[in-house]
């Protein structure tokens, strides 16, 4: 057969994403702080937007491309879709799913408990009705770094200053030296005696403790500084370890010490901080604004959007309409119609993304509303699967709602994803717990031992098998240890020096 080169016509078909719709599934795994972010980028770039109110002619503010359909949520893979959606019915929800701002838990008489006014209009901020901003009443903490040279510009010059700023770069958060002394010596061109020399000065310094190259040593600065480091003393610190296992007959005969004197010891230990460090400066504090205020009125629930966070995003069409009457030439108006089109899709995208955040959180209440109304005793276990399954979307696109936001309730805040939880069958055939609410029964079992009878791993399951939990021994452990919370030899040790020191 000759080989010759030819035209053929396929038809095939594929799934191809637009960059809308990769943008629209975006937008959804963003928290609001992070979308007042993007949001401020994409003004910056698209001239015909715009935030807050805009004053325009001809009733053009009204345009049903710059104010999106206010209907009910879809799909991230519908947001480009022009035709109507179908209205939706939420859960017990005061006012309409179509307004944000109205009605709202800020707004409303008696707002969240133990939560600020985020919204606007009860913010106490005035007439612009924007909440205050709180980032910037945050005084700068000083710095451990900056508070150790302070003390040290007072008592040190030249070149054992220029040491000990060296030695109080290498201190951590916690408090302690994080360098060899040789190393650092060699480094800086001195002899090892005087960098253990203004170390020893280093030491002295405000929080007690601070400098220190190990946790014995920190303690031994502390107790020197308590007055109270002698022989006895130092050969408890020197043996930690033996303390932590609880072999106090051991630690007797090395401190030579009675029962009284050594539980005065390890009372005089526990007075002691083993990260000084901490009590000065930190990093900047990173507080948790929350996407979702959720609130019960009258036996109904109020489920709202957090817009405090979120400029107010509209098209500016008067600036628009100056533009395109405007000379211009083919490029300048095909970008114009691009940047209108753009403006047109974020406003849409943003209107969808809360209605997206909304239809999630109303069905995670539906779900959770033991939870809401009793405490974590009364979670129920939880997916994704049974979200997206409910309100007719795909499981990514909850997952992507989920991810990196806060619901704020009467009960504090809480990540979204901790309402999705493993189950754990019932003995008796009923309805399986959720993991969380069985770490809360192992947690509340442990808390209320008593203390000459320690609950074993054992123990702990018949104690939930009676309360109908059907659960296996290594899963108590688990969940035992995922809580923080030593075996039943550990905690029969630590109630004993917790006994007699008290």
């Amino acid at each position: 057969m000759a080989l010759a080169p030819r035209l053929d016509l396929r038809q095939s078909q594929s799934l191809v994403m637009t960059p809308q719709l990769q943008q629209a599934i975006k937008l959804l795994t963003l928290s609001n702080l992070e979308l007042e972010t993007f949001i401020s980028d994409e003004i910056e770039k698209n001239p015909l937007l715009d935030t807050g109110e805009l004053s325009t002619e001809g009733g053009e503010a009204n345009d049903s491309e710059e104010r999106p359909s206010e209907a009910a949520a879809q799909g991230s893979d519908e947001i480009l879709s022009s035709g109507p959606s179908e209205s939706e019915a939420s859960l017990d929800m005061e006012g309409h799913t179509d307004s944000f701002t109205n009605n709202s838990l800020s707004e409303s008489d008696g707002a969240l408990d133990g939560q600020l006014g985020l919204n606007g209009a009860s913010s106490g901020s005035g007439a612009t009705g924007e909440a205050p901003d709180f980032e910037n009443m945050l005084v700068a903490e000083i710095t451990l770094t900056d508070h150790l040279m302070d003390q040290a510009g007072a008592v040190l010059s030249g070149m054992d200053l220029f040491v000990a700023q060296h030695i109080i770069d290498q201190i951590d958060e916690c408090g302690y030296l994080q360098t060899d002394l040789l190393e650092l010596a060699q480094r800086l061109n001195v002899g090892l005696v005087d960098v253990e020399r203004i170390l020893a000065v280093v030491q002295t310094l405000d929080p007690v403790g601070v400098g220190a190259r190990n946790l014995a040593e920190c303690l031994a600065l502390q107790a020197t500084d308590a007055d109270r480091y002698d022989p006895a003393m130092a050969r408890l610190i020197d043996n930690l370890d033996l303390l932590a296992r609880g072999a106090l007959p051991q630690l007797k005969r090395i401190c030579n010490v009675d029962d009284e004197d050594l539980m005065d010891m390890i009372s005089e230990l526990r007075n002691y901080d083993p990260k000084p460090g901490c009590k000065i400066g930190g990093g900047a504090v990173q507080s948790v604004v929350p996407d979702v205020f959720i609130a019960e009125r009258a036996n109904r629930w109020i489920i709202e959007v957090n817009s405090a966070t979120l400029p107010k995003v509209l098209v500016n069409r008067s600036y628009y309409s100056e533009l395109k009457d405007g000379a211009q030439d083919k490029q300048s108006k095909d970008w114009l119609n691009e940047c209108l089109a753009d403006a047109n899709w974020l406003v849409k995208a943003l209107d969808q993304r809360q209605r997206t955040i909304v239809k999630v959180a109303t069905e995670i209440v539906k779900q959770q509303e033991e939870f809401f109304r009793k405490g974590v005793a009364h979670l129920r276990p939880l997916t994704l699967k049974n979200i997206a399954e409910k309100i007719e979307m795909h499981e990514s696109t909850v997952s992507r709602v989920t991810s990196n936001k806060y619901l704020s309730c009467s009960r504090g805040t809480f990540e979204l994803k901790y309402f999705f939880t493993s189950g754990i069958q019932s003995s008796t055939g009923g309805e399986a717990a959720s993991a969380e609410a069985v770490k809360s029964h192992i947690k509340t079992l442990i808390d209320d031992e008593d203390p000459k009878k320690i609950l074993s791993d054992d123990k702990l399951v018949a104690l939930l098998n009676a309360k109908g939990f059907d659960i296996a021994r290594r899963t108590v452990a688990k969940y035992r240890e995922a809580l923080g919370m030593g075996s039943s030899v550990q905690r029969r040790r630590q109630k004993a020096l917790e006994g007699k020191t008290g």
